[in-house]
């Protein structure tokens, strides 16, 4: 590890850094710990991130980034996640992935059975017998605890007057329409705790949250990641660091944990590469647009009609790093709710990893930054 952190250290010093870094996380529960991972290993680095955009627990991550100086940030980081993990028991790491299976489904067992302390707990009044519209009877358990944990680590004021612009999505539970709070841009609002909550507010698990007279849930219902908001409002050269908690592409499934584990991949996995496809796809079609126009006479800029392509065909140079978590044999269809501090500990420990590993590359990223070039790239090993 020391071998893989000296090496990331010293890509880092010859990685040259555009006008902007995000930071763009996917939710996913309790497999979040893999982001702050990455995050550590990318200030160890010395990659300032200008951006944080997250959806669910991305969002709880990137509130706390956003809302503390950088030298806070791990801390606080370490301090959620350490708060919501370890009050799970321990057991010795066996050889056995079934073995390994059986305790990872013991300890998602009894988060839905008694919640997670500082983040959910169970309704003691089962929601069929609640008084309906209210969130007694839209929920099995209560999300309240989570406001007193966010307003503990997160200084409001930096997050919405500090350097780090913010952005995290949710779903307008009426329209069905997508939203995303932003602490900068044409529809900059003030963001608090409940922004956060709503972001991660998946139904019917947990309560939507009200907001100016709207009520919002999970983002992750319609889009599990912001990537393509982040690019949308770009606004200069950016380099993205895209953290998604669920592959798209895995394996065949052999039993019916499987299926259910690989159900919940591809139906959160908000098809990444997909997006980048299309990145790419769009940029070759303004590159051929600019062209174009370059081989117009002068006297035809002014034409409106001309000047109003140009524009369309105006963009800056972006490379997204796609960091994906990709799980154990051992990690079934619970894994995004299975709160143990042994199974936190191992997903950060592999967000730094793959971040060290990405940097051993990273002469591939810096050419492209160096050429002003439009890519995406995925340099960890599949396992």
């Amino acid at each position: 590890m020391a071998e893989a952190q000296s090496a990331t250290s010293a890509a880092a010093r010859t990685l040259p850094l555009p006008d902007e870094v995000a930071l763009v996380l996917q939710g996913g529960g309790a497999l979040g710990s893999y982001q702050a991972g990455v995050y550590q290993a990318l200030g160890e680095a010395a990659i300032a991130v200008d951006r944080v955009a997250g959806i669910s627990i991305g969002a709880v991550n990137a509130a706390i980034i956003a809302g503390n100086p950088p030298e806070r940030r791990c801390e606080r980081l370490k301090q959620f996640w350490d708060g919501v993990t370890a009050w799970l028991p321990s057991f010795p790491i066996w050889p056995d992935d079934n073995l390994r299976e059986f305790l990872h489904e013991w300890s998602a067992g009894h988060v839905a059975m008694f919640g997670v302390p500082g983040f959910f707990t169970p309704r003691l009044v089962p929601p069929m017998l609640g008084a309906p519209g209210t969130p007694q009877a839209l929920s099995f358990y209560d999300s309240s605890p989570l406001v007193e944990t966010l307003d503990a680590l997160i200084d409001w004021d930096l997050l919405n007057d500090g350097p780090v612009r913010l952005s995290v999505g949710a779903v307008d539970v009426e329209s069905g329409n997508f939203e995303y709070f932003d602490t900068r841009g044409p529809k900059a609002r003030r963001i608090d705790a409940r922004h956060i909550m709503a972001s991660g507010a998946l139904p019917p698990g947990l309560p939507p949250i009200e907001i100016d007279g709207r009520w919002y849930w999970d983002g992750g219902i319609v889009s599990n990641t912001p990537l393509s908001y982040v690019l949308d409002t770009q606004v200069g050269d950016m380099l993205v660091f895209q953290v998604d908690l669920f592959p798209a592409a895995s394996t065949f499934p052999h039993t019916i944990m499987d299926v259910v584990a690989r159900e919940k991949e591809i139906r959160f996995s908000s098809r990444t590469r997909q997006v980048s496809d299309q990145l790419m796809k769009l940029r070759g079609e303004r590159e051929v647009i600019r062209k174009v126009l370059a081989k117009l006479p002068p006297d035809m800029a002014a034409d409106p009609d001309v000047a109003c392509l140009a524009e369309l065909a105006r963009e800056y140079s972006v490379n997204v790093v796609q960091l994906i978590y990709r799980a154990n044999a051992w990690e079934g269809g619970s894994r995004d709710y299975e709160f143990s501090a042994r199974t936190m500990a191992e997903h950060w420990a592999a967000g730094k990893a793959a971040v060290a590993e990405t940097m051993t590359r990273s002469e591939l990223i810096t050419r492209n930054i160096v050429d002003g070039k439009t890519a995406a790239f995925d340099l960890v090993n599949n396992r």
